[in-house]
């Protein structure tokens, strides 16, 4: 997920269950499982509910929608915390049937049971987590902030049940003489490990500090991700006169004006940041000032005082969670998180990191002379900054690749790329159609709604499109599950991708940048990921995979983008409807490795970010004031600190390290693309776009979900072991002399 924005983790759930990887209730059936007939009765009866609200709760049942799309049209913010109330106590009643059952454990009668355990609870989470992250608002955020620590200690509660924890620990000693066939295996190892890691081994004053320390994590992460959400509005850079803002279209001003407008501050011009250090605005403001003044107030977000600061927060998400680590056995928390992934070990990613470091580093201060001989040559007058690298390597590529950036936008207009670029190349390698559909509701005016059906004829899954950035909106692009496919409970993927593309004036297109574009086709790898999961439990539906695994699909759905029968398709003049000439994209294709020492650099410099901060001692984590010291001080050890090149996320505002999701697994992005770009190369060494290769990425790899282990999948895709070198290919990362 380009750039994801993150959602609180529910321990044992973890991401899938939080985004709907499947409601979980119980069944009593075998090994070898199918899906239940309809009116199957549930081992657990309803059980009546004191709090039960008076007036309808379309939360608290099944939506009677297509494939049980959410009724977004009923759902109110009151609806919420009674739902969530219900769902906690109705799954911690199943929770205690399957414990306390007088019959031998049974796969069937406690790790299935526990698959359909809390169905209410993930329906709800689901689509709290969801519009929390890209719809809320201040009474979302204020149950949000409540909620957290709830959640943590509704899980601790399962998490941390001995009865519960016994019967599956005797299941998982005789695991090889239950006849169970794989996907049931890995089922109860994946439960096993889950409850391991969660602290079922500790004693019963450790797991009492360890309940405590959740509790803090998540009251922390949510006031994180909330400080971020205001800081960037509060950021927001007020300029009084147009003229301050040269070099902008005449779109991109109307756009400033009318959100100054918004904002009470009628006549001047408002730009509105977004989460990364680096500006979209940046790459056309001629004003050194002017974009000195922007980049400072978006490196100083979450650290520059008041009430959004988020220093202190950091210091004690860093020094919890190291001492959540050791309570658990680990050295550190990197190292906790590592053991779940495909890389393993600390070592083994730091001895990437160190690879892939320098060569980055060195093609970056290469860029920055080339980027000073031009300021120079102007007579700027000035040293080379963060503020000054998109405006001024814009140019260079201008200059050197007779490229400019800007001509490629008429040629990308929103609907061409959704409809006849992303589906298009969905139709052309799976055989997928799509069908608008207005008669679903929605949360916003400007989503979109898709059926998306399969090769033959069938309803596959709902697709929704949220596009455009709001005050309201998570920044960053994400893809999130409302429902997730799963053979056991019958049910069918509704997924939705989220971006933040600034709204155009009205009745303007909405032109995309080539990056853009990109992230289009990659959110939709992780859409396809979940709408082609074709499993049997829950658990492993969808993106259920490694951290640094679940990128490797949606990164290799990338490569159509700039596919020529797909381009050719989709890149034409929002106006005149004339194909992208021939030479311009020649030249996108000669100015493909431009600029990749600083933007790997600044990628790099957010990872080693990452594991400075995970990879601490308890003791070692520096105090709220000292926050700022120790990131300047990891990237100088790192050997990133290029003043002209900050860190894609400072630490204050880095919600991928320090809301949960890739705390410790910001790597996954260049991780995954290690095998992304190696799946690359087999695929055209295959054929490229044809449904053969379709076929065999959805049946190897995409509807697998976590079911089978993730290298093993790639093993599938392309018959070996990955190899590193297309990777440093791609980035312009090879050995000097190559």
């Amino acid at each position: 997920m380009r750039w994801l924005s993150f959602l609180p983790l529910l321990p044992i759930l973890g991401l899938a269950a939080l985004l709907g990887a499947g409601p979980r209730s119980t069944a009593a059936t075998q090994t070898n499982i199918t899906a239940p007939a309809p009116g199957t009765p549930s081992l657990f009866a309803p059980a009546p509910t004191a709090s039960a609200p008076m007036t309808p709760n379309p939360l608290l049942t099944e939506s009677p929608l297509p494939l049980h799309y959410p009724q977004f049209d009923l759902i109110k913010n009151g609806h919420f915390a009674p739902a969530f109330e219900q769902g906690m106590a109705d799954r911690l009643r199943e929770i205690d049937v399957i414990a306390h059952n007088p019959a031998p454990a049974s796969f069937a009668n406690t790790i299935v049971a526990m698959e359909q355990a809390g169905r209410l609870l993930n329906r709800v989470s689901a689509i709290f987590f969801s519009l929390a992250g890209c719809h809320t608002n201040p009474e979302l955020q204020k149950l949000q902030r409540t909620l957290a620590p709830q959640l943590a200690a509704h899980h601790d509660a399962v998490n941390l049940n001995p009865a519960l924890f016994t019967r599956i620990k005797s299941l998982y000693d005789a695991r090889e003489s239950l006849g169970l066939d794989p996907e049931s295996k890995r089922l109860l190892w994946r439960y096993y490990q889950d409850f391991v890691r969660a602290g079922a081994l500790l004693s019963p004053a450790d797991q009492d500090r360890l309940r405590t320390i959740n509790g803090e994590l998540a009251s922390l992460q949510a006031a994180f991700t909330q400080n971020i959400l205001k800081e960037v509005n509060a950021s927001a850079v007020l300029f009084d006169a147009a003229a301050e803002l040269a070099g902008l279209s005449d779109a991109q001003l109307a756009g400033a004006a009318a959100a100054a407008t918004a904002a009470g501050q009628e006549g001047k011009f408002l730009v509105q940041l977004q989460n990364t250090t680096g500006q979209p605005l940046l790459a056309s403001l001629t004003s050194h000032a002017t974009r000195e003044k922007i980049m400072a107030a978006s490196l100083a977000r979450g650290s520059r005082g008041g009430e959004f600061d988020n220093r202190a927060n950091v210091a004690s998400l860093a020094r919890l969670r190291a001492e959540r680590a050791r309570l658990l056995g680990y050295p550190t928390h990197a190292a906790y998180q590592l053991e779940e992934q495909t890389a393993g070990t600390v070592d083994t990613l730091n001895q990437l990191l160190a690879r892939l470091a320098p060569p980055a580093v060195a093609n970056a201060r290469r860029e920055a002379a080339d980027l000073q001989a031009v300021i120079d040559a102007e007579k700027g007058g000035f040293t080379l900054g963060a503020a000054d690298w998109q405006l001024y390597s814009e140019k260079v590529r201008r200059a050197r690749y007779d490229f400019d950036e800007s001509r490629l936008k008429a040629y990308f207009e929103l609907n061409h790329v959704l409809l006849d670029g992303v589906f298009y190349a969905a139709h052309r390698l799976y055989g997928l159609t799509f069908q608008e559909r207005h008669d679903l509701p929605v949360y916003e005016p400007t989503v979109r709604v898709f059926n998306v059906f399969d090769a033959d004829g069938s309803l596959l899954a709902i697709f929704i499109g949220d596009y455009y950035a709001r005050a309201n909106k998570n920044g960053g692009a994400w893809m999130s599950a409302y429902v997730s496919q799963s053979a056991l409970l019958g049910t069918h993927p509704v997924v939705a991708n989220h971006l933040n593309l600034p709204a155009p004036p009205a009745g303007q297109p909405t032109l995309l940048t080539h990056d853009e574009v990109r992230t289009m086709f990659h959110e939709f790898g992780h859409a396809l990921h979940g709408m082609f999961s074709q499993v049997l439990y829950p658990r492993f539906a969808g993106t259920a995979v490694p951290r640094d695994f679940v990128e490797y699909p949606s990164q290799v759905n990338e490569m159509w983008a700039g596919w020529p029968e797909v381009l050719q398709n989709y890149a034409k003049h929002y106006q005149t409807g004339a194909p992208l000439p021939a030479g311009l994209l020649a030249q996108v294709e000669a100015a493909s490795k431009f600029n990749q020492g600083f933007l790997t650099t600044e990628y790099l410099a957010a990872t080693l970010l990452d594991q400075a901060w995970h990879q601490l001692a308890p003791a070692a984590v520096p105090p709220a004031e000292g926050v700022v010291a120790f990131e300047a001080a990891a990237l100088q050890q790192a050997g990133v600190d290029l003043a002209a090149v900050p860190p894609r996320y400072r630490t204050t505002y880095f919600s991928h390290a320090f809301v949960g999701g890739y705390s410790g697994g910001y790597y996954s992005y260049i991780w995954s693309e290690v095998l992304d770009a190696d799946t690359v190369e087999w695929i055209k060494q295959h054929g490229g776009l044809t449904r053969e290769n379709g076929d065999h990425l959805r049946t190897r790899l995409l509807s697998r979900g976590g079911s089978e282990d993730a290298l093993k999948l790639f093993r599938d895709v392309t018959g070996r072991d990955p190899y590193l070198e297309p990777l440093l290919v791609r980035r312009g990362l090879e050995p000097a002399g190559k």
